[in-house]
């Protein structure tokens, strides 16, 4: 069954954890696989088109999930339209996504997108950076791959300020409990609005370029 709990999709093969693809795929470990090369290419794509004319808007969010996967997922770039739940988190109801989409990106923008934090102090960007991520990752736009595509779409205005692509590794490794920093920190950003977690995590994680 899907780790995701739904009112109505056809998103995943019956009985299983696998989203629909492209390629036909129906083993998870060979997914993951297509979907982290696909991310890495993304990666070295979107750093390599950074320029001063990039506005971080919602379009721009939406192409960063419909440019990485769309070779793989026929709904890459789309907002879901079922409302979805992970464990005792639900995230934003589809009733609402658009309209909370806007409000995001338009409270972004008037941050000048975060284009402006290069003389910040890094714990001020930080807590920046925390605040808006809270607000995507509850918002859930997608059916699959929000985490992946909220990060890299952070890291690349991590670094048009002049900073290293975050390092989340630490927060990403599994922990005792079988989940990792991230999703507890992700957890807290859904089910209580709280960001603090999610900003200690990015505040490690940042790094100027050329530090060591």
């Amino acid at each position: 069954m899907s780790k995701y709990q739904f009112t109505e999709s056809n998103i995943y093969l019956p009985g299983t954890d696998i989203p629909r693809n492209r390629l036909g795929i129906d083993t998870p470990d060979l997914l993951h696989e297509v979907e982290a090369t696909l991310l890495q290419q993304a990666y070295t794509r979107f750093i390599t088109e950074l320029a001063p004319s990039v506005c971080f808007d919602e379009n721009y969010f939406i192409s960063l999930h419909r440019d990485t996967y769309e070779t793989l997922y026929e709904w890459a770039g789309l907002y879901r339209t079922a409302d979805m739940s992970k464990g005792g988190s639900l995230f934003c109801r589809t009733a609402y996504l658009e309209q909370e989409a806007r409000r995001i990106f338009r409270e972004l923008e008037q941050e000048q997108y975060l284009q402006q934090a290069a003389d910040w102090p890094t714990e001020k960007f930080a807590e920046r950076l925390a605040h808006y991520q809270s607000e995507l990752i509850a918002l859930h736009p997608f059916y699959e791959l929000n985490g992946r595509i909220t990060r890299l779409f952070f890291d690349l205005i991590a670094v048009c300020n002049g900073y290293e692509p975050i390092d989340y590794s630490q927060a990403l490794a599994e922990g005792p409990s079988g989940l990792n920093a991230y999703i507890e920190a992700s957890i807290l950003c859904v089910q209580r609005a709280d960001s603090s977690s999610l900003q200690q995590i990015i505040l490690q994680g940042l790094q100027r370029t050329g530090t060591d």
